[in-house]
């Protein structure tokens, strides 16, 4: 083993029984581990997120199976590098009849004719193609390359995981460092929280403590040196990646259900991870809008305050603004009607085309206007009982009874639900009082 290799790489397991983690696809009966361990290949997409296996898999198939392994990493490869590859796959299996499996790393990277190179190739058997991706491959991928690759989803590993991953690389004497450095299990554990579900990670954290720890001349890894390998590192977040949108969701969906905690959890998450404050903001608006709505006005006002209060403070004070307005939005009383009802208005104005605005409700600034009937019969509402001009009209003819609001019995729009129940009995009564007249 050449130990001047990256310990992740030269901790990189061979054997299926010292894979960490993946339990899912790796358990006897598993599609994934029948596969592996009788040869039987296919096409297949391995989605996760960084340092959960992808790599070592496919490597560990192509050893499984007997089969060449050329590696492509999407972020420097090219069209012709394609090329080149799928003709070393065809010579081999002509002179050889030595199957290939065609790796390609951050394959989301590839742009569509990039993908479209490998179709017929693998359509004709020449190559299996094996592709990881941290991205979601129903946005990242081709449709056709998709239909001919099986996906799965690669989980990133628990804290429990990664310590064994991390005690594995201090015990092995062949190419971990057995012997070499003690390091105290809760330090141990600090780098498995560190690293966030990426094994790469962890065993990087544990490789320089190490040398930080022969730099000053000492054999073990103690509490100052673990707190400056661990003062640079953050979660994991992922902006604008799947990740990203994962926790934003989780966020927007934990002040709908009314979750204060969650909530406050996911923005801390989020924040943790780097995420631009302005951004959250802004989501914090749209939800004040679309989730509380007329239950509680005071949200959207507290959200747009927190906003400005965030832009003006700046961080870090100025996060816990967010704080306040996510607690208070998450506790506020829930209605989307407003929203509901912007969508069927929204629809039924695409739906209807152009219809005309009724005579009675357009200004007549001028003569014409005036003789055109503009204006003619408005009932000024002001001037009304209760300043309520009951039985009128203010939709178009085609769309009178239109109902798109529907006030919950929740929060302020108790009350405008209660006051648009009289309004409706005031105007049924005005239609039937001009039936009889």
């Amino acid at each position: 083993m050449d130990m001047t290799q990256p310990l992740a790489e030269r901790m990189r397991p061979k054997e299926i029984g010292d894979f960490m983690g993946q339990k899912h696809l790796l358990m006897p009966g598993k599609p994934l581990y029948e596969s592996i361990v009788s040869g039987r290949l296919h096409s297949m997409i391995f989605w996760g997120g960084p340092g959960t296996g992808k790599t070592t898999l496919a490597r560990m198939i192509a050893r499984y199976s007997d089969v060449s392994f050329i590696a492509l990493s999407a972020v420097l490869a090219g069209v012709k590098d394609i090329r080149l590859a799928v003709a070393e796959a065809q010579r081999l299996l002509q002179s050889e009849n030595r199957r290939t499996i065609l790796f390609v790393d951050e394959v989301h990277r590839f742009n569509k004719s990039q993908q479209d190179a490998f179709l017929p190739h693998v359509e004709d058997g020449t190559i299996f193609f094996v592709g990881a991706t941290t991205e979601n491959p129903s946005f990242a991928l081709n449709n056709a390359l998709l239909s001919r690759a099986r996906v799965y989803v690669l989980n990133a590993l628990t804290e429990e995981e990664l310590i064994a991953v991390l005690t594995q690389a201090l015990a092995n004497k062949d190419s971990g460092m057995a012997g070499q450095f003690t390091v105290d299990p809760n330090i141990v554990k600090q780098f498995a929280q560190a690293a966030d579900g990426d094994a790469r990670r962890a065993l990087n954290l544990l490789a320089i403590a190490t040398e930080v720890a022969e730099a000053h001349g000492l054999s073990v890894v103690d509490s100052a040196i673990a707190r400056e390998v661990l003062s640079g590192e953050v979660r994991r977040f992922d902006n604008k990646g799947e990740e990203f949108y994962n926790q934003i969701s989780a966020l927007h969906k934990s002040v709908r259900g009314s979750a204060p905690d969650a909530a406050l959890y996911w923005l801390c998450r989020m924040l943790d991870g780097g995420c631009d404050p302005a951004y959250l903001a802004r989501r914090m608006v749209r939800i004040a809008s679309e989730d509380i709505g007329n239950a509680d006005p005071r949200a959207l006002q507290l959200a747009m305050n927190a906003w400005d209060a965030q832009q003006r403070l700046g961080s870090p004070e100025g996060e816990l603004v967010l704080a306040q307005a996510v607690v208070y939005m998450a506790c506020a009383a829930k209605s989307n009607a407003v929203y509901v009802a912007y969508k069927a208005a929204m629809q039924a104005a695409k739906n209807s085309g152009s219809l005309p605005v009724p005579l009675h409700l357009r200004n007549a600034p001028s003569q014409l206007m005036e003789s055109l009937g503009y204006g003619e019969a408005y009932r000024y509402a002001h001037n009304e009982p209760d300043a309520y001009a009951s039985g009128e009209n203010y939709l178009p003819e085609e769309l009178l009874g239109s109902n798109f609001y529907a006030p919950v019995s929740r929060g302020l729009e108790i009350k405008i639900k209660e006051k648009l129940a009289r309004l409706k009995v005031l105007d049924r009564q005005a239609l039937k009082n001009k039936k009889q007249g």
